[in-house]
């Protein structure tokens, strides 16, 4: 019993990796304008470079396919993994197959369409409650870098106090650190390309 466990969590781990490591931001991009999404803008295979780069559309398509690839393996997990635990694992690999793609290099995304993705497969109400509390924090703190880290960290703890329990409190938790350590890369950063992050002349 202890070796079939065993098979299943590699099995759902692998699954996630490999769901999270399609860069649809780079395919995307790279069909519409014939360039490596991240060679630009904030240097990152994300939904807001895709935007910068190719435009509202394709921004949507990629927003679309990268919530997706979080939320099916995750979903899967939900319905036929032996156990919960599973669940957490493979949302978290969803993520880090985002951010450190097999496909692209390693040199992928920072992980906020994945992880709400699986949040969606457990909790809807939960990406609208982290979305609305991450774009307070950018209007307080005016730079999108180390608001995510913040909202990163703390999206387990504003689930539990808004009532949510269970899973999705442990998913929100293993997602939001991954989500947290990723954008710590760009804490000094000034995006310069999204308005709210521009700074003053």
């Amino acid at each position: 019993m202890t070796l079939v466990i065993f098979l299943y969590a590699v099995g759902f781990a692998i699954l996630g990796y490999l769901s999270g490591s399609l860069p649809f931001a780079i395919w995307v991009t790279r069909l519409v304008k014939g360039v490596d999404v991240r060679d630009s803008g904030s240097g990152h295979a994300t939904t807001t470079n895709t935007l910068r780069q190719a435009g509202f559309f394709p921004a949507l398509l990629v927003f679309i396919l990268d919530v997706s690839k979080g939320f099916l393996p995750t979903w899967l997990a939900l319905r036929f993994a032996p156990q919960p635990w599973m669940v957490v694992l493979t949302a978290a690999m969803t993520v880090v197959g985002h951010c450190w793609p097999l496909f692209a290099g390693f040199r992928g995304g920072m992980g906020m369409a994945t992880a709400n993705g699986a949040l969606l497969a457990l909790a809807p109400i939960a990406i609208f409650i982290n979305a609305a509390f991450l774009i307070a924090l950018v209007l307080v703190i005016r730079q999108s870098a180390r608001a995510s880290v913040l909202a990163g960290l703390l999206f387990a703890p504003l689930l539990w106090l808004v009532g949510l329990r269970g899973l999705v409190i442990w998913t929100a938790a293993a997602v939001g650190i991954i989500v947290a350590f990723r954008f710590l890369i760009d804490w000094n950063r000034q995006y310069r390309e999204l308005w709210l992050d521009r700074e003053k002349k």
